[in-house]
């Protein structure tokens, strides 16, 4: 089972360079079966997925790399811009684990390790390149560290899980991220998730299933009903989201104290 991630002050991570032919060589020699792409959201972690995607690709000569998604919302249909799908930055990358659940579903994580597994097995036995990305931790280790989570329920097999992921973790220091935080909100307002939120009402979904969801479906729906003035939403949606950040990093943080290897790259 994953362990607590208990928050700590520490420093950012070192920035390194990602050679990206010593990732090509290492997936050709069975080194590695994975390369994760992680990060805290406004990092811009699916922007430098698809860009690795397509350095991947040039490198091996033919469109191989496909990406799986590593996010506990957008799994959902229907809640885009509050997910920040941005689907149009995959162009012509495929992409799997999104939009595989009706808006008002309770997906879970035992869940998502089954279905990874047989879009991860289904990739390699087409012979393609895996890329996880995502800044779901949970989700990330259900992936990668071969967790059986609860014996009453059918796990997965552990030999199908990948092994052998190379980690890389997308970086931007605070004051930054929060200003992308911010920008991006106020983008995706005027946007209309507002109105999003009010086509998920009207759709039959209750506001308790929005709520459940959390940041920006939770606060969007108690401003639609009336609980909340838009500036009041902006201001505390804003900070949820800042602590969420934050709440990542630790995680991700936690990961490295556990053993694992991400390679920070600043984006």
């Amino acid at each position: 089972m994953p362990k607590l991630r208990i928050p700590l002050a520490a420093e950012l991570p070192q920035p390194e360079e990602i050679d990206v032919e010593a990732i090509v060589s290492g997936y050709r020699n069975g080194i590695i079966d994975l390369v994760c792409v992680l990060g805290p959201t406004a990092s811009g972690k699916t922007r430098y997925a698809v860009q690795l995607a397509r350095r991947i690709n040039a490198l091996m000569g033919a469109p191989l790399v496909e990406i799986i998604s590593a996010d506990s919302r957008q799994v959902y249909r229907g809640m885009d811009i509050g997910t920040g799908k941005d689907l149009c930055e995959y162009g012509e990358i495929p992409y799997h684990m999104i939009d595989i659940q009706p808006a008002g579903a309770k997906y879970n994580v035992y869940e998502y390790q089954k279905d990874f597994v047989k879009v991860y097995q289904n990739i390699l036995g087409r012979g393609c390149f895996p890329l996880l990305c995502g800044g779901t931790g949970l989700y990330i280790e259900a992936a990668t560290c071969g967790y059986d989570f609860n014996k009453e329920t059918p796990s997965v097999n552990p030999a199908e899980l990948p092994h052998k992921c190379f980690y890389i973790g997308t970086l931007v220091d605070r004051e930054t991220r929060n200003a992308r935080i911010d920008a991006r909100l106020e983008a995706r307002l005027e946007e209309g998730l507002i109105e999003e939120v009010k086509g998920l009402l009207d759709s039959g979904i209750s506001s308790e299933d929005l709520i459940y969801y959390g940041l920006e479906y939770k606060f969007v729906t108690q401003h639609v009903l009336g609980i909340l003035s838009y500036d009041e939403l902006f201001t505390l949606l804003s900070n949820a989201i800042h602590q969420f950040a934050k709440r990542q990093m630790t995680w991700f943080r936690g990961m490295e104290r556990d053993g694992v290897v991400i390679h920070w790259t600043q984006v």
